[in-house]
């Protein structure tokens, strides 16, 4: 037998159920019968030690001494007195702690600050165990000893033992008794799950057109179809990321346009003054910059889904960083004939963020509502209330079915096929504003009705200094 087989692991996952259930099982009756008993002898020995306690006055006198001794054989108990100094005056049948012999020095000293003491005591000799509380003995509000009971705790420990044996043996005879059965219902669980290794592996080498024959509703039927779901799942995915590559150009389009665009513009030299001509300059040199981070957007997008991409993270003004978005965004947008809408409002509280990070959120977001709107306009508008910042982008586009809202945000996902030909798009720039939100503690919300328009709604939190 094979240590990887299904009968090893099977077998094995039931003997983990088995114990995990014996394990606590046995617990709890050992603490059932256990606390029972202890709490039962510990209020009892609670209650005596504190009366013995404040009914002796003084240590000298030998025949009180000798009266506690005495009554410790008729209640069945043990009580060992010592004296400030923790020398042992009186002992009922401790034999390890004989007259004379001094207690521990820590025991003494909690005595002396009116401390109870409640804890296990194993005497050597007689080879028992017992449960000793302590307390102090004060004579006119001065500390002269101290009073110990003890209470045999032995049966506890032997009922204790001998219920401990019999979950042994129960977990014994379960575990038998599930080593049987497993490797009776492995043997019919063998060959389906066989049949599903082989599909997989078929799978792994491309044959996505594999299918599992689905013989059962049980779980391993449902295995089956789970297992033909993924195939299908596995297909759609590689679909995708075919068509992904084939238009991930568009994301590096952009840029380059820009590139391009404010480039030519130099070389004709069409521009005003110099300081458009600078305005031009550092436009190509921001977006150069912004092409490098798409780039590398390819590669970190795993890493943003996870959480673990760096930002930049300081204090920010959303108003500069629409308007750099507007600015990149606008020629676009005229080009279309698109009215684009920024609505400013003054004195917005600040949002904590990366900034080069929110102006890809926002181009990303203008670009998509550009490429979906035929005629009208694409509106930003800015509110804010006490706790959050919203940063409102509509459109007049076409709009998204109602059945691909939820969806929108996958990786890859298109709407339509034949729109995302005709209108561009690499089902990526959705999946990494969401992210991209999300690592920046903002929310994002999508609304649209077809054939009147899209708008997004992103909400992020007010920058409050130190406290955030």
């Amino acid at each position: 037998m094979k240590w990887n087989s299904i009968v090893v692991k099977l077998g094995a996952s039931i003997l983990v159920i088995v114990l995990t259930i014996l394990l606590p099982l046995g617990f709890i009756i050992n603490e059932i019968f256990s606390g029972f008993y202890y709490s039962k002898m510990k209020d009892q020995i609670y209650d005596l030690s504190n009366r013995y306690a404040n009914s002796i006055t003084s240590l000298e006198d030998k025949n009180i001494l000798r009266m506690f001794e005495l009554l410790a054989d008729m209640i069945d108990q043990e009580i060992v007195i010592v004296d400030e100094q923790g020398i042992v005056v009186a002992n009922s049948g401790i034999r390890s702690l004989s007259k004379g012999e001094r207690i521990d020095a820590n025991d003494i000293s909690l005595l002396r600050r009116n401390s109870v003491i409640e804890k296990e005591y194993y005497d050597e000799i007689l080879d028992k165990r017992f449960l000793s509380v302590g307390r102090p003995i004060f004579a006119q509000n001065r500390f002269i000893g101290g009073i110990f009971v003890l209470a045999s705790i032995d049966e506890i420990h032997q009922s204790i033992h001998l219920i401990r044996n019999l979950i042994v043996w129960a977990g014994i005879g379960a575990i038998l008794l599930a080593l049987g059965f497993t490797f009776i219902v492995s043997r019919k669980l063998a060959n389906p799950l066989l049949e599903m290794e082989r599909a997989t592996r078929k799978m792994a080498e491309g044959d996505l057109n594999t299918k599992v024959l689905v013989e059962t509703k049980d779980e391993i039927g449902s295995l089956a179809k789970a297992i033909n779901d993924l195939a299908v799942e596995l297909y759609r995915y590689r679909s995708n990321q075919r068509e992904f590559f084939a238009n991930i150009s568009h994301e590096l389009r952009t840029p380059l346009t820009y590139l391009e665009g404010y480039a030519r513009a130099l070389k004709n030299q069409q521009y005003q003054t110099e300081d458009e001509k600078e305005m031009y300059i550092q436009i190509i040199e921001q977006e150069a910059n912004r092409m490098s981070k798409l780039v590398n957007d390819l590669f970190e997008l795993a890493k943003m889904e996870e959480g673990k991409l760096p930002l930049h993270l300081e204090e920010i003004d959303l108003i500069e960083v629409i308007e750099n978005a507007v600015l990149k965004t606008k020629v676009k947008a005229k080009e279309k004939g698109l009215q684009l809408y920024f609505h400013k409002i003054y004195q917005l509280p600040s949002i904590y963020a990366d900034g080069l990070r929110m102006e890809q959120i926002v181009i990303n977001l203008i670009e998509n509502a550009i490429r979906y709107t035929e005629k009208g306009f694409i509106k930003i508008e800015l509110s804010y209330d006490q706790d959050k910042v919203k940063i409102l982008i509509e459109d007049t586009g076409i709009g998204i079915p109602k059945e691909d809202l939820p969806f929108l945000f996958e990786r890859f996902y298109r709407v339509e096929k034949s729109r995302s030909r005709e209108f561009g798009g690499t089902g990526l720039g959705l999946a990494i504003v969401k992210q991209l939100v999300k690592l920046q503690n903002g929310t994002i919300h999508v609304s649209s009705e077809v054939g009147r328009g899209t708008s997004f709604e992103l909400t992020f939190p007010i920058y409050k200094g130190d406290a955030q």
